[in-house]
């Protein structure tokens, strides 16, 4: 599935959906990229760093949050700002590793963005490194829950 990145604004937004978008993230809070992802289906996926944020971005209907930059905090946060929002379903994006990805899950995030940490090199070699990642994920991820809606 292909979404489409730093999504700023109405305009972007409206451009990601025209060009095939099935998803839509941002790396900051703009109701009109909700309004406008939500208009056309998509999901949105907007940027936060504050709790105030966060209840801001759920009040307005994000599909899920973006914590960005996630280098600047740590899995910390999520797991102290769910403990307060159990429903904020958070993706931290900006500065995850391979190694700390696995502690970003535990805290309670429901999925890292990644960049060229995951993607760097040639196909077999990324696809190790994914398959990699994912069996270490699967030790801290918690089960699915398909009856369980975020929000």
């Amino acid at each position: 599935m292909i979404g489409a990145g730093t999504v700023i604004d109405a305009a972007s937004a409206r451009m990601a959906v025209d060009a095939g978008a099935r998803f839509l993230v941002s790396p900051s809070l703009d109701p009109e990229v909700i309004r406008t992802g939500h208009r056309y289906g998509l999901p949105v996926f907007p940027g936060v760093a504050t709790p105030t944020e966060a209840v801001h971005a759920m009040e307005l209907g994000a599909d899920a949050l973006k914590l960005f930059p996630a280098s600047a905090y740590g899995p910390r946060w999520v797991s102290d700002v769910r403990a307060a929002l159990p429903q904020a379903a958070v993706i931290p994006t900006g500065g995850v590793t391979l190694a700390e990805a696995p502690d970003w899950i535990a805290a309670g995030a429901v999925a890292c963005g990644m960049g060229s940490a995951l993607s760097e090199g040639d196909r077999d070699t990324v696809a190790k490194r994914a398959a990699e990642l994912l069996a270490r994920l699967a030790d801290v991820a918690p089960p699915l829950d398909s009856a369980h809606e975020p929000y």
